[in-house]
């Protein structure tokens, strides 16, 4: 199927080059904030775990710093070098792979997390939810996904507000210039919360938790339903 001539290109979206590697997650407390992700999460030691749009590697170092078996996925060899270099200072065995949400490998009902942050908003909504097919397929009855991203929790005609919430939200607390809330919004695909929600649960995921938070963002708590559990 993905040698198909009408699939989705993914390496045709912003953030692949190395400048913007460069300058990804410069927080100081990057890896207290995965820790704890991954915490809240129940990782356990043996766990098969993906990171699909992993960065800089971080999280995905983390959950195999807890004993986790980590899979590093992300469409830019920009980001996959950073990984690299993250596992090796951090003295971590990460395994990483060239791919994106419509191309990571997987074998059916493998993983027993699957986390992606701020990496759905790359794709147009018709391939959000091909995507997120695939992710419900690569977990195991009963195990979770969880997603962050950029979404919009207001309806349509409040969308100018939010996106100037957000841009002056940005400016001031992560140091953006406008242009890039620009940039986001002319040329990238972040949706409304409750299209991305109905996406989920059509899928087949049960939704665990939901919380709108900052201007803008989502973080969402899924669960694959054993074959004995209602979705």
């Amino acid at each position: 199927m993905l040698a198909r001539d009408w699939y989705y290109n993914q390496r045709r979206q912003l953030g692949l080059d190395t400048a913007v590697a460069s300058i990804y997650d410069r927080h100081d407390d990057s890896d207290q904030r995965a820790r704890a992700a991954l915490n809240m999460l129940g990782v356990q030691k043996g766990w098969r775990v993906a990171d699909i749009g992993c960065g800089n590697g971080v999280l995905a170092c983390e959950a195999a710093l807890m004993g986790a078996d980590v899979d590093a996925i992300d469409i830019s060899p920009a980001m996959l070098a950073l990984a690299n270099i993250q596992a090796r200072d951090r003295r971590v065995a990460v395994r990483t792979q060239p791919a994106g949400m419509l191309s990571f490998a997987y074998q059916p009902n493998s993983y027993d997390l699957i986390v992606s942050e701020f990496t759905l908003h790359h794709l147009p909504d018709f391939w959000k939810a091909v995507a997120l097919a695939r992710i419900y397929a690569a977990l195991k009855p009963g195990a979770n996904f969880y997603l962050r991203d950029i979404v919009f929790v207001s309806m349509p005609d409040g969308v100018e507000r939010d996106v100037e919430q957000w841009a002056d939200f940005s400016i001031k607390n992560h140091d953006f210039e406008r242009e890039s809330v620009v940039t986001h919004m002319r040329d990238e695909y972040s949706t409304f919360g409750w299209v991305i929600e109905r996406m989920l649960t059509d899928v087949g995921f049960t939704l665990e938790s939901v919380d709108y938070h900052a201007p803008l963002h989502g973080t969402y708590l899924l669960r694959k339903p054993k074959p004995d559990q209602p979705s």
